[in-house]
């Protein structure tokens, strides 16, 4: 078929991959505050700068305002209206010393106490099946807002230096230090995107089936001692992760 053979279907489709791509380098540009201040540069001019069509251009800001990151405001243009903080991955810290210049965090402790270790958590921390840990559960708000839930399993010399009113303001690293007189030494982690069961959606105030971000993290002391299990749901309209990954020489 000659490439000029008019082909709708296949014109749309191509459209819309199109309108994908345009609607990721804006994402990032939104998010990253280029456009802070003031509107998104016009149609034409997007469609100049991405080498497109108009149509296209407006697919891909109908995406993003689908996404709540933008909205159309007549006679101003498209405006920014994600409230997105950033949450870098190059640092072990906590959730208030990362987000420290976006405001204030506040932790609001649903559960804290100890309990049996599921088997699985119980073998992470290397201790013996049966055995207690304490157990932490905290919704953490940002300026007044649903953030994250966080699911804690803490190693039982740690929970039990800890009191339930120190939780409130502090970040269980900063506690876990002090306790221990040591340094955090690395954490592992598993980031990836899980549906809001009833419990977290009515707790983080999103619909239910929401889309959001789940980090798991075992956190150990600078001697190799895991002594921290998180299991961490974000809104993911309210926080985007960031970080940098360098390549082992080893496999140039």
């Amino acid at each position: 078929m000659n490439s000029e053979t008019p082909n709708p279907g296949g014109a749309r489709r191509l459209r819309a991959d199109r309108a994908r791509q345009v609607a990721d380098v804006l994402r990032r540009q939104v998010l990253g505050e280029a456009f802070k201040g003031g509107p998104l540069p016009h149609e034409n001019e997007l469609a100049e700068e991405f080498g497109t069509s108009r149509n296209t251009v407006r697919e891909a800001l109908d995406l993003l305002r689908g996404e709540g990151l933008v909205r159309r405001v007549p006679g101003s243009g498209t405006l920014v209206v994600a409230d997105k903080v950033p949450h870098g991955l190059n640092r072990l810290q906590g959730l208030a010393e990362t987000l420290h210049e976006h405001g204030e965090v506040v932790n609001e402790v649903r559960a804290f106490g100890p309990v049996r270790a599921p088997g699985p958590v119980a073998r992470r921390f290397g201790l013996p099946e049966g055995a207690d840990v304490v157990y932490v559960e905290r919704l953490r708000r940002l300026n007044g807002l649903p953030l994250s839930l966080d699911l804690t399993y803490l190693a039982p010399d740690i929970g039990a230096g800890l009191a339930a009113e120190e939780l409130v303001n502090q970040d269980i690293f900063c506690l876990i230090e002090r306790i221990t007189g040591q340094p955090l030494g690395r954490a592992d982690i598993v980031l990836e995107a899980v549906s809001a069961d009833p419990h977290s959606a009515a707790v983080l105030e999103v619909p239910r089936g929401s889309a959001l971000l789940m980090l798991e993290r075992l956190t150990s002391l600078a001697d190799g001692r895991p002594v921290d299990l998180e299991y961490v749901r974000f809104r993911g309209d309210r926080i985007t992760m960031q970080g940098s990954l360098l390549r082992d020489a080893a496999v140039l």
